[in-house]
């Protein structure tokens, strides 16, 4: 069964950072400049050059609390992601202008959100999957998720569902996979736990570089992403 969240998009001014607690921090007006401003190198970069496929890391409140939205992608669809854990995303039109417009236009086809550019943060470096393939990680935020109308095309997503920051930066929803080639220990990659859906592998990744942006000193990364130079 599709699972739906249906809400209502609209704009929100700015929440001052003396009106919210500790938590809701995270998405204030402050945090989003200082965010901003340490992925202005890498968005003007990244923006310029043609990356084959691109996902919109996507942030949203949820009464009031920030959250990570998720989808699941459908078990009928082809290829090695089917089933997976997912943000919104794939492959690079030739029509799309840059990773953003990337990101934003297949966010719309899967969930049927017709979102601006000024809810974007930023641009990630490009990190690739497990096909090699490199993707640029987009952020935004999407507003409180109870003014969203999430319309998920079926072809492609099977359920959506949220974390709590909160949530995601308790030790106790945090596990690693250790990965070893030929009985040597390679490398090891992040896993959040005791959710709708265990999220893990390229998805994992990428939330845990965002916390690590959101809420410096409060997640410490323990793994290690070769992202492209």
């Amino acid at each position: 069964m599709l699972h739906t969240l249906h809400h209502l998009w609209q704009g929100m001014a700015p929440t001052p950072i003396a009106s919210t607690g500790p938590i809701r921090r995270y998405l204030s007006w402050e945090n989003e400049q200082r965010c901003r401003g340490l992925l202005k190198a890498s968005t003007n970069r990244y923006r310029q050059e043609e990356v084959s496929a691109a996902v919109l890391v996507s942030l949203c409140s949820v009464a009031g609390d920030p959250a990570f939205l998720y989808t699941l992608r459908s078990h009928t669809l082809t290829g090695v992601h089917k089933g997976d854990v997912s943000f919104p995303g794939g492959k690079r039109d030739d029509s799309d202008q840059d990773v953003i417009a990337t990101a934003l236009r297949e966010t719309s086809e899967e969930l049927g959100l017709q979102l601006r550019e000024d809810c974007v943060w930023g641009v990630m470096k490009p990190i690739p999957d497990r096909t090699k393939k490199l993707v640029a990680p987009v952020i935004a935020n999407l507003g409180p998720l109870e003014h969203l109308i999430l319309k998920p095309n079926p072809q492609e997503v099977e359920a959506v569902f949220t974390l709590s920051v909160p949530h995601l930066l308790q030790e106790e929803n945090q596990g690693y996979t250790h990965f070893c080639h030929k009985g040597v220990y390679s490398y090891t990659l992040p896993i959040f736990l005791h959710g709708p859906h265990r999220v893990w592998g390229l998805t994992a990744i990428l939330t845990e570089l965002t916390l690590e942006l959101l809420a410096p000193g409060k997640y410490h990364r323990r793994t290690h992403v070769l992202t492209r130079r």
